[in-house]
């Protein structure tokens, strides 16, 4: 099992537009893909921080659903016409796998 872990910190007053946006595109993922995106936020630490986490079986499922999300232009037109709501150079991808 693999999971893996995006997370973005959300720029200075657009809060509410990060959920907003977080919330439509792991319905996209969801019902184009069949992939399940859970949205987190922290409890401590840094509050203005988003991640977005899914499980697959292996790495061959991501790099699969990887392909598909760069050719899906739906998905591409939502993450750029929302970028400005994290700051840049902010965005962080882990990969983890269970023992």
């Amino acid at each position: 099992m693999v999971t893996v872990v995006r997370t973005g910190a959300i720029a200075p007053g657009k809060t509410a537009e990060a959920l907003t946006f977080a919330h439509q595109i792991s319905k996209l993922i969801k019902e184009k893909h069949g992939v399940t995106i859970e949205l987190l936020v922290p409890v401590g630490g840094n509050p203005g921080r988003i991640a977005f986490k899914s499980n697959y079986q292996g790495l061959g499922e991501w790099e699969t659903l990887s392909a598909k999300l760069l050719a899906d232009a739906d998905y591409l037109a939502a993450i750029t016409s929302n970028s400005a709501v994290f700051l840049p150079g902010s965005i962080n991808d882990e990969i983890w796998r269970t023992l």
